[in-house]
């Protein structure tokens, strides 16, 4: 006879209780006219089982109830609490912890109610597999929204990953969540999902922290609290500063191709197992990936060496194919397990803070790849992406779009968001694909798309999305960046929010890329004639913060590399190159340089391969080297080319005008007035030996940088150290200067106040005093 209807028992049985607890586990009841307690368990694969009480040294025999497998034992005592159960299953016995004795439920109504209004900014604390002590038991807790599910169990090493032994319980909100005893880190693990039509999806977590080596694609138990941190100072000098007033320099990367290892030098995986040798293909002709421990020993010393200030990673969340650059996420929590685990990629970061670099990641909140483990119909329905495919899917792309309208979806990648700043100490992100998110309309043609309720092809949730995103994510990190990929004219993108601005603090100049680009990439003769491709982008530059980005997406696709994009013999690809790069550091806004050109890589970006490092061993490219040493250490010396990239008062037109030539002038000023630096630019090949250039002061101007130097690879042609101004009224200044321009050069000159003042004492006349 049992202690309970027949119908709960199958229930659990056919796996269809959405509140086990409610059956399992132990459970006080009157029976025979006593209070007594019942432990009941449901163990598909056992043969026997006891109920043992450790404090009493006392054990109970279970009895199988209606199916073979479903046990139930009445124990007469006053208080049953930390049991065990021995359970015999053919010729093995273990003996462990029922998982339904533990009833208290973490996820809280405060959670619930947070999560279900979109506001829960630590949801990554509750939701994915926690290590935790319940009742002075140790195990792992693990919770998933999944409001549409019939049941969802847990399934892993620890199960024999049968989805009939920890059925998870539902809460409010759609969250199901349990606590599994026993477990600890480095426990593999799985969701199983049924629908309502019996259809079963095992599915990673999405909250997940780690995820198994591709192509296997099983979520790890991960402790993310326990890596000693040592960059405390530079958080706390982070918090005090403001980036748009500082030198930002940034050196974008993907580690799976900055540099590898011979395929036969041992590599260890996450897991402890040795991965075995491969060969090298055509395919893949680069070697094994390089550790982010190795890369800390590496890249580091590197991007420190070049005079970088940051390192942007291409996205570096899970994702399941190499190819994608890791644009197509499905483990948006976990970093990628490619190069080691999540304590790794904290020793990176943490590398890169203590030696004064900080760290930008790449996000991709915009779409999410068809995998099946993945996001995609989550819980047997459309969960985090739209049902209707003209708003849910990126054909072009083959990738679905996140709902932004539901609460919790937006809650799921505002907090992802927040997770990298809290966990990895990161300092800032890149949003990725920004545009796509602001448009409904964008790569899809018409018929295919839903209008607004305004009849307009804004996308409103999306746009409100990111205001949200950027108006926590400064609240929690201030000093911090946020950055937009955004190619269009949607207004104020990196205005703040609450002036109505999408909340960026700053914004890719695609524009300024592609006229520059463009400009470079034809013939210096006939540069005369667009003279309004260098100047056109001051027009509007002080109307975002811009950030001026060459970056990964102008390297491939037979789009060529920078060096090869010029024009001209050798000589000319790389002066031409010195220009640009020069050109860019001295122009009002923000850098970012994909990896390779900082020495004149001549090959498109393999993502498959690495960098073209024996190009190293030749002069050229050692010049070009050399060159951006020089420029990032001007940079970040003089405050005038940083101080006011976003106000007017910190680029000024000297002259704009000579199209003959191909030269431009102009000054930028620091916010003390007596800082300025005059830069001069000649684009063609043709040298001037007498040019004239209007200067606001008198004195001596000191040719701070020459991108002609014979340093970098140029002719050395410049102005042996400076020049003094003369008297002579130009460009509607009362002093200039009568200059040497080297081909293809940019000089940069700066008033020397100390030499200046030193010379004017010198020739300055005594006046005797008169007489009374």
């Amino acid at each position: 006879m049992t202690t309970i209807a027949i119908d709960q028992i199958d229930k659990i049985v056919w796996n269809h209780h959405q509140d086990p607890f409610e059956v399992l586990g132990s459970h006080q009841i009157e029976h025979e006219g006593k209070t007594v307690w019942v432990v009941r368990a449901y163990l598909p694969n056992a043969e026997a089982a006891w109920v043992l009480l450790p404090e009493q040294r006392q054990e109970y025999p279970m009895q199988s109830v209606h199916n073979p497998h479903f046990f139930e034992c009445i124990i007469e005592t006053h208080e049953l609490s930390n049991y065990q159960l021995r359970v015999k299953e053919g010729e093995h016995e273990k003996v462990v912890y029922d998982p339904y004795a533990f009833r208290s439920a973490q996820f809280t109504d405060v959670d619930v109610h947070l999560f279900a209004e979109g506001n829960h900014h630590r949801i990554y604390e509750k939701l994915g597999a926690h290590l935790m002590t319940v009742n002075d038991v140790a195990g792992v807790y693990f919770a998933v929204w999944a409001p549409s599910a019939r049941n969802v169990s847990i399934i892993g090493n620890f199960n024999n990953w049968d989805g009939r032994q920890h059925q998870m319980r539902k809460l409010g909100n759609g969250v199901w969540e349990m606590f599994v005893p026993g477990l600890g880190v480095g426990e593999h693990y799985k969701y199983e999902i049924k629908n309502w039509e019996g259809h079963i999806y095992e599915k990673t977590d999405p909250y997940g922290f780690y995820q198994e080596v591709r192509p296997k694609t099983a979520s790890i138990v991960a402790n993310l609290d326990a890596y000693q941190w040592r960059d405390q100072d530079w958080l706390e000098e982070r918090r005090h500063k403001d980036p748009l007033k500082s030198p930002i320099s940034v050196y974008e990367c993907h580690l799976g191709s900055w540099n590898r290892a011979p395929f036969d030098q041992p590599h260890v995986l996450p897991d402890g197992t040795v991965e075995p040798a491969v060969q090298a293909t055509e395919l893949d002709p680069g070697g094994r990936f390089l550790t982010y421990r190795e890369l800390a020993d590496q890249l580091i010393p590197y991007v420190k060496e070049l005079g970088f200030t940051h390192i942007e990673l291409l996205p570096i969340a899970e994702h399941p194919f190499d190819g994608s650059w890791g644009y197509q996420v499905t483990g948006y929590y976990a970093p990628t397990s490619r190069f080691g685990s999540p304590e790794d990629f904290m020793y990176f970061v943490d590398q890169c803070h203590l030696n004064g670099i900080g760290v930008l990641v790449d996000w991709v909140p915009g779409h999410f790849p068809k995998d099946g483990h993945g996001l995609p119909f989550f819980d047997g329905t459309h969960l985090y992406e739209h049902a209707d495919p003209r708003k849910g899917e990126h054909k072009e792309w083959g990738t679905l779009v996140f709902n932004y309208g539901r609460n919790e979806v937006r809650n799921f990648l505002v907090g992802n968001a927040l997770f990298w700043y809290d966990k990895y100490h990161i300092d800032g992100i890149r949003v990725d694909a920004v545009a796509s998110m602001l448009y409904l309309n964008y790569l899809r043609p018409d018929g295919e798309w839903v209008a607004n309720e305004y009849g307009g092809s804004e996308h409103i949730e999306a746009a409100d999305f990111l205001r949200q995103t950027n108006h926590v994510l400064f609240s929690y990190y201030p000093g911090t960046l946020s950055i937009a990929e955004e190619s269009t004219s949607w207004p104020m993108v990196s205005w703040p929010t609450y002036v109505g601005g999408l909340g960026f603090n700053l914004k890719w100049n695609m524009g300024w890329m592609h006229d520059m680009l463009d400009y470079f990439s034809m013939d210096p003769w006939f540069r005369q004639f667009h003279q309004n491709n260098v100047t056109f982008s001051i027009w509007y530059h002080h109307s975002e913060n811009f950030m001026l980005a060459l970056s990964h997406d102008e390297v491939v696709h037979c789009k060529s590399n920078i060096a090869n994009k010029m024009p001209g013999d050798d000589w000319q690809k790389f002066a031409n190159v010195r220009c640009l790069f020069t050109y860019m550091f001295t122009h009002p806004g923000k850098k970012t340089l994909f990896m390779g050109m900082e020495f004149g890589q001549r090959q498109e970006w393999n993502a498959w391969g690495t960098l073209e490092w024996e190009l190293m061993q030749y002069p050229a490219h050692q010049g070009i080297k050399r060159l951006f040493q020089s420029l990032n250490g001007l940079y970040r010396s003089e405050p005038a080319l940083y101080e006011q990239d976003f106000a007017e008062a910190g680029f000024q037109w000297i002259d704009c005008t000579d199209t003959r030539h191909s030269v431009v002038s102009f000054i930028r000023r620091a916010k003390d007035p007596e800082e300025f630096v005059v830069v001069v630019c000649n684009f063609t090949p043709q040298p001037h030996s007498h040019y004239r250039v209007g200067v606001p002061e008198l004195g001596f101007y000191t040719e701070i940088f020459n991108s002609d130097s014979g340093e970098f690879g140029g002719s050395n042609m410049g102005n042996l150290g400076g020049k003094w101004t003369d008297e002579w009224w130009f460009h509607n200044y009362p002093h200039s200067l009568d200059l040497c321009l080297p081909p293809l050069g940019v000089l940069v000159l700066k008033l020397d106040r100390p030499k200046t003042e030193a010379a004017l004492q010198a020739t300055a006349v005594e006046v005797p005093a008169l007489e009374a």
